[in-house]
């Protein structure tokens, strides 16, 4: 296969030379004046003779897709952004023997005007053919398509030509972003941008990836998170502030994760996380537009009001009846699932981890997941009826968490308390925890009014509602490991 396909290579390489040989193989002197897309909803409804009597003028370029020579006149049919249009060349147009070797792939131009053949369909008659770009490479065979999944990954720039709906799908992703941005603006939310590089990276509980910076010789890390320089605008006055941007985390490729995301942030003062809830439903229910969708042949309930779920009920609903609060009886459960732990966690960590060993999997409707424990949300507020609990939810669909949201820890003494247990777990050995920020806890001296946040990440919510079940499907250029030489 490798081989044939080599051979093919050279041949158009040889008419590339050929071409060479004439004066610009790469010509720019053609402008397209028509979309496919447009020429059909203009004149598509029209009659053949309606068509022949006004010979609507016509000037059309994309990619060739299909061609059929039939001596003196041949057809071929374009593909530009908006769909395909097909093209009649007769033996009269300039240029037309070499058109008859031109290759599917190449980038053609006509100019011409639009009828409609026998059959009915909508053609451009040409007048003047133009080679505007030769393409070395030949498609893969217009039966098969391209199916290989890590083909498509690794060469998206085939997947779009070869596979219409591929495109499709990230217009929809495009358009769900844009529903998003929407509400929080007509909400008041100002949309910002913040460091992709951080000299401490913060706001979330992950593994970072390292750069550095020369002239400043200094290491530098891709954000985590913006969370932190997000608040530090809500200290200086921006009170509902959003960014939609990527982020870094030095961690496993899989079906949900790729090692840099989108996701969505915002904060708004002088509200707590119950309102940062109803707003997350809002949100998800803007972005899918319909009250329901269908996921992996799982119907999923958009239009009704979200489940609302304690860590612990979730717990026990799935049989476990013990106090979830003593350690000694969380850390007995996590053993009889063989699920390895450390003696310095407390039980609010161990509760989390029997959450995710049990429950997790279980959530299949929108349920808003409650009741986090201090111990594992450094960055959010204690609840005033129970200081060792936070003022934390999270959503899940599918299975999956989507958003992240509470209302925040504002205390800057609190907060620098927690830092410091951060600093004393990674001392210990775990690369996910935090970084001690003292510039960040100075911004809160200054004073953050209460405050409610909230992360979503994009890519899981598209994959969600275009039915992928892949992130790397949702992602354009996803993380590929490099190909191997042969």
């Amino acid at each position: 296969m490798e081989q044939e396909e080599n051979k093919l290579v050279e041949e158009r390489r040889e008419k590339l030379k050929a071409l060479r040989a004439k004066g610009n193989a790469y010509p720019n002197d053609f402008r397209r004046r028509d979309f496919s897309g447009a020429l059909h909803s203009r004149w598509g409804e029209k009659s053949k003779e309606e068509l022949e009597k006004q010979k609507p003028p016509a000037s059309v370029a994309g990619r060739m897709v299909l061609k059929r020579v039939m001596g003196k006149a041949s057809f071929a049919t374009l593909q530009d952004g908006s769909g395909r249009i097909q093209a009649y060349v007769t033996q009269d147009v300039p240029g037309y023997e070499d058109f008859k070797h031109w290759d599917l792939g190449d980038l053609v131009g006509v100019e011409g005007h639009v009828f409609k053949t026998m059959k009915g369909e909508l053609t451009v008659h040409a007048q003047k053919i133009f080679l505007l770009a030769k393409a070395l490479r030949p498609l893969p065979e217009k039966f098969h398509g391209l199916s290989d999944h890590e083909m498509r990954y690794r060469q998206r720039y085939v997947d779009l030509i070869v596979n219409p709906e591929v495109k499709d799908l990230f217009l929809k992703r495009t358009k769900i972003i844009q529903s998003i941005r929407d509400v929080l603006r007509e909400e008041g939310y100002m949309e910002v941008e913040t460091p992709m590089m951080q000299p401490i990276p913060g706001g979330a509980a992950a593994r970072p990836f390292k750069t550095h910076h020369n002239a400043l010789d200094m290491e530098l890390f891709l954000r985590i998170a913006p969370e932190l320089y997000l608040k530090r605008l809500v200290v200086g006055g921006v009170e509902r502030v959003f960014e939609i941007n990527r982020n870094f985390r030095n961690e496993g490729i899989s079906t949900r994760h790729n090692p840099e995301f989108t996701m969505l942030e915002w904060y708004c003062a002088y509200e707590d996380w119950t309102y940062m809830m109803d707003l997350t439903e809002r949100l998800i229910r803007a972005a899918a537009g319909v009250t329901e969708v269908v996921y992996q042949n799982t119907k999923i309930e958009i239009g009704k009001p979200f489940a609302r779920l304690p860590i612990p009920e979730a717990i026990r609903q799935q049989g476990v009846t013990g106090d979830l609060r003593d350690r000694s009886f969380l850390s007995s459960q996590l053993s009889r699932l063989k699920i390895e732990h450390k003696s310095e966690q407390g039980w609010g960590a161990l509760q989390l981890m029997l959450f995710e060993a049990l429950a997790e999997r279980h959530l299949i409707q929108p349920t808003f997941i409650t009741d986090f424990p201090a111990e594992v949300s450094p960055l959010a507020r204690r609840r005033d009826s129970d200081p060792d609990l936070t003022d934390r939810f999270e959503l899940f669909i599918d299975a999956k968490e989507i958003a992240n949201g509470f209302s925040e820890l504002n205390d800057p003494e609190d907060q620098a308390a927690r830092f410091l247990e951060q600093v004393k777990a990674k001392e210990a050995g775990d690369q996910e925890a935090m970084y001690y920020d003292a510039d960040y806890i100075r911004a809160l001296e200054y004073g953050m009014p209460p405050t409610a946040g909230a992360g979503l990440g994009i890519d899981r919510l598209v994959m969600l509602l275009t039915d992928s079940p892949s992130i790397r499907d949702v992602i354009l250029f996803p993380h590929m490991r490099p190909e191997t030489q042969g």
